[in-house]
């Protein structure tokens, strides 16, 4: 954690905005809240994420936390009325709120763009919280003319919340993101949108995969076409690399009597197995470095925690934790992740003290 000072002004009491103030306030800092919504404000306010604004606030960093398609307009608006201040967003797409800036002719010396890699499906001040960007990446995405001075307080902003930062141009962000974030999101609203005509006798039967694959689509539509359409064309890259890739898995299923049919199925879902060990877990390390084992409990009030709590007086650590519950059992299966050597010991301990391990 770094020992980040100053007076912030967070301008929009959203989901993100609300939670840099709930850190931000934790640990002392001066935040004022401002938004377009009295609402809003009041909400983010009550909460305990900020004050509201005063006329002799003097941010030293300001972070614009609105929606894509009014990014560029209000950081140029920001950094017009606090001309000593830096200005900060936290849009999901770069390339294109620059671009505008350097369209509006905004003094750009003293913008640094970012994104933090991290949200919910829930969004609005409500939907808050303190921890939402722990160990989650932060990603700065300075321009040509960004101030360093700049730059190095917003990666403190980042360091205070306790992200990861990552440093990128805005162009290399938006192919990244565009692979890692606005893609998945796209699949993931197609696949629930299977559901809308499916049998509810069918959809009963779902497990862990399909809460899992479609968990994202829950998202605000309204937003998404606002981060769609400003990412448009590197989306599209991916997503007709996805078309050809699935067209191929298609014509397999077509001809399954064809030794070739079977090899590009196999080929589909190994290439799989090694694109999903490159994406990182906890402090960025691969998932399957991890032992997993799953534990059997009661579907009652106080079991998960009664679990934790003895993991904790065993002495191991957790490394990553998952719940599966299915409305139709009686039990949750809780999967727990530890480093392979402490495996064989949580085991033995868990079922000496009377849980069932699958």
């Amino acid at each position: 954690m770094t020992s980040f000072t100053g007076e912030v002004r967070i301008v929009g009491a959203g989901l993100l905005g609300t939670s840099i103030g709930l850190a931000l306030t934790k640990q002392g800092i001066d935040v004022a809240i401002s938004s377009k919504s009295t609402k809003s404000v009041d909400l983010a306010v009550s909460y305990g994420a900020g004050r509201a604004v005063r006329e002799d606030d003097s941010p030293k960093l300001i972070v614009v936390c609105v929606p894509p398609q009014l990014t560029a307009q209000i950081v140029a608006e920001e950094l017009i009325a606090f001309p000593d201040a830096i200005v900060t967003d936290v849009a999901s797409v770069k390339a294109g709120i620059l671009a505008e800036l350097e369209r509006l002719a905004a003094p750009i010396e003293r913008y640094v763009g970012s994104h933090p890699m991290a949200g919910r499906e829930r969004g609005g001040a409500i939907a808050g919280r303190a921890d939402l960007f722990v160990g989650r990446p932060w990603v700065i995405t300075p321009n040509a003319k960004s101030d360093a001075a700049g730059i190095k307080l917003v990666a403190d902003l980042a360091n205070a919340l306790e992200s990861s930062v990552v440093t990128v141009s805005p162009k290399d962000h938006d192919r990244a993101v565009a692979l890692v974030s606005h893609v998945p999101q796209l699949v993931s609203s197609l696949l629930a949108a299977r559901l809308v005509d499916a049998k509810n006798d069918d959809v009963a039967l779902a497990g862990q995969g399909l809460r899992d694959t479609t968990r994202i689509a829950a998202s605000d539509p309204d937003l998404w076409i606002q981060i769609l359409e400003a990412n448009s064309a590197e989306v599209l890259q991916v997503l007709e690399s996805l078309s050809a890739d699935l067209a191929t898995v298609i014509g397999a299923l077509h001809n399954l009597d064809s030794e070739k049919s079977i090899a590009q199925l196999r080929h589909a879902l190994e290439a799989g197995n090694i694109g999903v060990e490159k994406i990182p877990g906890k402090h960025g390390t691969k998932h399957s470095t991890y032992a997993q084992i799953i534990v059997m409990i009661d579907d009652q009030p106080g079991e998960l925690a009664r679990l934790l709590t003895e993991v904790g007086e065993i002495g191991i650590n957790l490394e990553e934790l998952k719940l599966e519950h299915s409305p139709s059992a009686q039990i949750g299966l809780v999967e727990l992740y530890v480093v392979p050597s402490a495996e064989a010991a949580l085991i033995a301990d868990l079922q000496k003290r009377g849980w069932r391990i699958a």
